[in-house]
């Protein structure tokens, strides 16, 4: 089953390295090249949806205090969450490859 859009970007932020929700927000946007923006409310119901799922958590890990905001979450991703999101890029790949094949206007070379 296909990760809904913000879960997906959400994981994928995660993926290399713990992030706060503005980091996450960001990220996102940076990776889409705009095409994707994650506001705080969506963002943060998505959270915790996702920590509920076990693919996510906080994480106590956290940068130097003079670089730090002590009222930021900082969230990892789990094993799970990983590999949730290797599913939905096994997936992706898989869409990608159909629409090389049929020749709907994508081929990556």
């Amino acid at each position: 089953m296909a990760l809904p859009t913000s879960h997906f970007h959400i994981l994928f932020a995660l993926a290399e390295e713990d992030r706060h929700g503005y980091s996450i927000m960001k990220e996102t946007e940076e990776l889409t090249q705009g095409n994707v923006r994650l506001g705080p409310g969506a963002l943060y119901v998505a959270l915790g949806k996702l920590a509920d799922q076990g693919l996510i958590e906080e994480s106590e890990k956290r940068p130097a205090p003079d670089l730090d905001d002590a009222r930021r979450r900082y969230y990892r991703i789990t094993d799970g969450g990983r590999a949730a999101l290797g599913g939905e890029l096994q997936r992706l790949h898989r869409v990608m490859e159909h629409a090389r094949r049929a020749d709907l206007g994508w081929n990556p070379t």
